[in-house]
């Protein structure tokens, strides 16, 4: 993580560029990155449910203060323009967007990031919510990542009668498939998902062999790190922030030239 001096410099541009999406589409997305010329690492932030919203544009900014190449794509792109609420509830009545949709957008995104000149040519993905779902999903199907980072996403594990055919396969049947080490933040009071859940994910990871981290917070719910909710827990959510910067520092590499 970054050490702070009184005598650094700091600047960084952020915006909304449009980038290549799934199938030949072109979105939007708000892609912040460091002043300078880098090498610096990327990472791909995919959105919760309440939408492309206002907390990730702040949280993409934040990895780009931590020296960071960070976009995040608006992955509900497909059902229009509004306030993020109205366009949330859209996608909730049309039953999500369909996977094969978010690992395209995710995957131009990815390709847009290590393009760039400032690129050290490493990339993480970052997810909360379904965009945690989503970041599993993502790192199982696709190459390319080297790290990920899964913050209390539900429906990993699904029964049977949850898939549809927007969701065809639970992602917890693509672990053996899983290209990056993978960090998992989850709340002990939380049932979306459940600590058995989560448990049975973690069994798969071990069966696999694969590379985790798994970190479960007591009195910590859905959502923690939302300061303006009910559920945000400030210890946790610090900590939990902490465990990012370290995890993404320790695969990704980072750069002081900012």
């Amino acid at each position: 993580m970054q050490k702070y001096r009184t005598d650094m410099y700091e600047g960084m541009i952020a915006e909304t560029v449009t980038v290549p999406g799934h199938d030949g589409s072109v979105i939007n997305a708000y892609f912040a990155r460091p002043l300078g010329s880098g090498p610096f690492p990327g990472v791909v932030l995919i959105h919760h449910a309440p939408g492309w919203d206002e907390w990730y544009r702040e949280t993409t900014r934040k990895f780009a203060h931590h020296g960071y190449l960070a976009i995040s794509p608006n992955i509900y792109q497909q059902f229009g323009h509004g306030v993020p609420e109205d366009i949330a509830a859209k996608v909730r009545a049309a039953g999500g967007v369909p996977d094969d949709d978010v690992v395209g957008d995710v995957k131009e995104s990815l390709g847009y990031l290590k393009s760039l000149p400032q690129s050290n040519g490493k990339a993480g993905i970052f997810g909360t919510c379904s965009g945690g779902r989503q970041v599993f999903l993502v790192a199982c199907r696709t190459k390319g990542f080297d790290a990920a980072v899964d913050c209390w996403g539900g429906r990993v594990v699904m029964s049977q009668q949850e898939l549809t055919p927007k969701y065809p396969v639970a992602p917890i049947d693509y672990t053996k498939d899983l290209s990056c080490p993978l960090l998992g933040l989850f709340g002990e009071e939380d049932q979306f998902p459940s600590p058995q859940q989560v448990a049975q994910h973690e069994q798969e990871l071990k069966k696999y062999g694969k590379t985790y981290e798994f970190h479960m917070y007591p009195k910590a719910g859905h959502g923690f790190f939302y300061y303006d909710r009910s559920g945000y827990r400030q210890e946790q959510a610090m900590d939990g922030w902490n465990k990012v910067w370290a995890f993404f520092e320790k695969y990704l590499g980072t750069s002081d030239k900012r």
